[in-house]
């Protein structure tokens, strides 16, 4: 066939492929010819936003990739980071959003499965899963089944699979009533002495399709992850795969297996665009081609036909290149753990993937076509900020209502300070998770230091290689560990993309350092809507060059990831309406002594409590009025209160002091290390006063908390309240180590600390008053419980009640 040729395709065909006019054009001039059916299909998978980053990669560029632990950087199916003492740990991110819109279980739980696969292909066991979702409004039914579900789906594939969930987040705000997010991020360790790569080699070397069978699940896709959500693709269950994860343990354990042996030459699990992706992606790194005999491959289905084969995304399946005449060796290890495995190709010297079907080609496409030589669109950024931003930074705190030490008036009804923190923590993104993680298995394996709601960040022990393969524990081993967050302030992000993902990368570091970790290096998802609408583009590219920027300062490389745009879905008037932009960063950090962490629960009666991070070089010779109005000077604006209580999105948030914030955190850590530091708590969503309910609410104990301010002081008590600040940690202390405390912080932090009170017993609840002994605050342990513990629940209570 030559270009001269009729086209076979309509232009609804192509478009139906993800593939637009000029891609068409060029994929002519590639072949010399129009494409086949399958072809045309393979194109439309491997030119998809999800699989080739055409928009995000020229951005992705600026990344800082490299650093003295980083042993496996982007690239590969997930990086992985030298953690001393022999131990190497895989990591990785990656979202599964638009098939949990459609399918909430099924699109969750093989958003699992497949990021394990990730881990376990380069050699590495999975040792803990976690989570970042986001969901509508949660009064909302749709959102409740979505959510639910979602969950549910969560839950049983990583119960079922044997790994641990050991932490996460969930937000709830109507940006997303349309498209969920459901990211997961999965850390493994690794078992094999060499890393296993993709990459294929060595001519005539065996192609081994081992794993599940292949079906019609998941047809196309990463083209359906790659485009705005619409009515008719809300109904395309087939682009929804079905996972077995009892199939995946099996599937686990007998990769590891097999790259114990030293037959195998590369592997690449079959995640999205299925055997077209494995096959391109692993000749085009190898610099090499891959003959592949559709014919060979267990179906599960009658009829299936090339372009259906090349484009499933059936679950727990693999492709290993292996060493020329070791293939039985490794079949007979998948075939006694009940596992297909079969020769399906072969390494061939010309840069090609050729497809055979009946014995005669079906597809033939240059591999670095398909994997390396994709599109690329570097668009123009705006010149200046959107109007909805620069509507949103002329917000000044000057149009709330007045308020004074007794509270607010909101909606023409006067609402005590007590009344404005229960709204709060009964606020479903920032009330208590435990509806979600009782759900999970987060103690399997038995590795779990710091149980999931205890906690700012996951703490996991590391168990040395032959302490795993002997499956042996002995006490001298079991001294390190790694702790691991995932994080992103969405709405942080939507007023100000480059300063909110500054952020959210600072309040990761910020949350390993409350539990003692010190920081490593970062996966990142990036959610967002289209880059091909300027205001879409704007936000990702001023959200990369912030994480970009942030990575840097924390000297957290950022080792891989996933992009997931497109994410819109169409209001009630046919307008697309997109999420909020939320590149959610998963962080890992080291922990050399597992007897030297917290959590963020108050600990004893009597221990004193203070504030890191003040800024106090503006303070005149007055402590305790300036101290109050020091801590006024943090942000209202982007705040939770705003939303929730005044109804408003606006505002900036508060901008990253980098400088403040690695000296506030080393001290954080160097205090947990010394034993000085009993528990740590970051003040994030509901600002201090939230942050001081949440570690009383998490230990059982009370606070008696005095700001030095006087309640007759003309200054917003909301903002002292819950306003919003970057590097703030609510520490505390043991009364016995105080001097030596204070006298570490005089010398570490000088200008940047602040006593604030002492731990109380539980009958005493919150108190928070002025220095003229007037109560801001003063509700009971029982109360915000009632709230806090119960805000999920009596929300799903009520929708299946009615």
């Amino acid at each position: 066939m030559t270009t001269t040729e009729q086209n076979p395709f309509s232009p609804q065909q192509i478009a139906e492929e993800g593939i637009k006019p000029e891609e068409y054009a060029e994929i002519v001039r590639r072949l010399g010819r129009h494409p086949n059916k399958a072809e045309l299909g393979m194109f439309g998978v491997m030119w998809s936003e999800h699989c080739c980053y055409k928009n995000s990669r020229p951005l992705l560029k600026q990344f800082p990739t490299t650093g003295p632990r980083i042993l496996v950087g982007p690239g590969e199916n997930a990086g992985v980071v030298d953690i001393g003492n022999g131990l190497r740990l895989a990591f990785k991110i990656e979202s599964h959003n638009h098939p949990s819109a459609v399918e909430p279980f099924q699109g969750a739980a093989t958003g699992v499965g497949g990021i394990l696969r990730d881990i376990f292909t380069m050699g590495a066991r999975p040792i803990a899963l976690l989570n970042s979702l986001r969901f509508g409004d949660l009064d909302d039914a749709k959102t409740q089944r979505l959510f639910t579900g979602a969950v549910a789906g969560i839950s049983y594939y990583g119960n079922c699979v044997g790994v641990p969930t050991v932490g996460g987040e969930v937000y709830f705000d109507s940006a997303y009533s349309g498209n969920p997010l459901v990211n997961v991020m999965a850390l493994g360790l690794m078992e094999t002495e060499d890393i296993v790569k993709s990459g294929a080699s060595g001519f005539g070397n065996p192609v081994l399709y081992v794993g599940s069978t292949t079906g019609r699940d998941g047809m196309g896709g990463a083209s359906f992850a790659s485009t705005e959500l619409t009515d008719q693709s809300m109904d395309d269950r087939p682009a929804v795969q079905v996972g077995d994860p009892f199939l995946e343990k099996s599937l686990i354990e007998a990769c590891l297996e097999a790259f114990k042996t030293g037959a195998v030459v590369a592997a690449q699990d079959m995640g999205a665009a299925g055997i077209t992706c494995s096959t391109s992606e692993m000749a085009a790194k190898g610099s090499v081609g891959i003959e592949f005999d559709l014919d060979k491959i267990p179906a599960r289905e009658l009829g299936m036909i090339p372009y259906e084969y090349l484009l499933s995304e059936s679950q727990e399946r693999m492709l290993f290149v292996a060493h020329k005449g070791r293939e039985k060796e490794l079949i007979d290890i998948f075939h006694r753990w009940g596992l297909q495995a079969v020769v399906a190709g072969t390494v061939i010297a010309e840069p090609i993937v050729r497809i055979l079907f009946q014995g005669k080609v079906a597809a033939e496409i240059p591999a670095d076509a398909l994997a390396e030589n994709t599109p690329l669109y570097e668009r123009e950024l705006l010149t200046n900020p959107p109007q909805y931003a620069l509507e949103a930074w002329a917000w000044t705190v000057d149009s709330l209502p007045a308020c004074d030490a007794t509270g607010i008036e909101t909606g023409r009804i006067w609402k005590s300070w007590n009344e404005i923190l229960l709204i709060l923590l009964n606020t479903p993104t920032i009330a208590s998770k435990s509806w979600v993680y009782r759900q999970y298995d987060h103690q399997v394996q038995n590795n779990t230091v710091l149980l999931p709601g205890g906690a700012d960040a996951a703490v996991l022990r590391l168990r040395p290689l032959e302490d795993i393969l002997n499956l042996t524990t002995k006490a001298e081993n079991l001294k390190s560990g790694v702790a691991a967050t995932v994080d992103c302030n969405s709405r942080y992000v939507y007023l100000d993309p480059y300063e909110g993902a500054k952020a959210v990368v600072a309040e990761a570091a910020r949350n390993l350092s409350c539990v003692g970790a010190e920081p490593l290096a970062v996966t990142d998802n990036l959610n967002f809507g289209s880059p091909e609408k300027p205001i879409g583009y704007w936000q990702l590219a001023s959200a990369c060059q912030g994480l970009s920027e942030g990575c840097q300062e924390f000297s957290t490389p950022v080792t891989g990831g996933n992009v997931s745009l497109y994410n819109e879905t169409l209001d009630s008037q046919g307008n697309p309406q997109p999420i909020y932009p939320t590149p959610v960063v998963g962080m890992v950090g080291l922990i050399e002594d597992l007897t030297k962490i917290c959590g963020q629960g108050l600990q004893s009666p009597g221990d004193l409590i203070y504030l890191l991070g003040i800024d106090v070089k503006s303070r005149s010779p007055q402590p305790p009025l300036e101290r109050g109005a020091e801590i006024s000077k943090i942000e209202l604006g982007a705040s939770e209160y705003l939303a929730t209580i005044h109804n408003t999105i606006a505002g900036k948030p508060p901008r990253v002091d980098f400088d403040l914030e690695r000296r506030v955190q080393k001290v954080c850590r160097e205090g947990i290390r010394a034993g000085w530091v009993r528990s740590a708590h970051d003040t994030a969503e509901g600002g201090l006063t939230v942050a001081l309910a949440e570690c009383c609410l998490s230990g059982h104990l009370g606070a008696e908390i005095n700001l030095g301010i006087s309640a007759t002081h003309d200054l917003r008590f909301d903002e002292v309240l819950f306003g919003e600040g970057g590097a703030r940690i609510l520490v505390s202390v043991s009364e016995e180590h105080l001097e030596v405390w204070e006298s570490y912080l005089q010398e570490y932090l000088p200008e940047n600390w602040q006593k604030l009170g002492v731990v109380s017993n539980s009958e005493l609840g919150l108190q928070i008053c002025t220095n003229d002994n007037h109560d801001l605050i003063k509700v009971s342990i029982q109360e915000m419980s009632e709230r806090y513990d119960l805000a999920i629940s009596n929300r799903l209570a009520i929708h299946v009640n009615t």
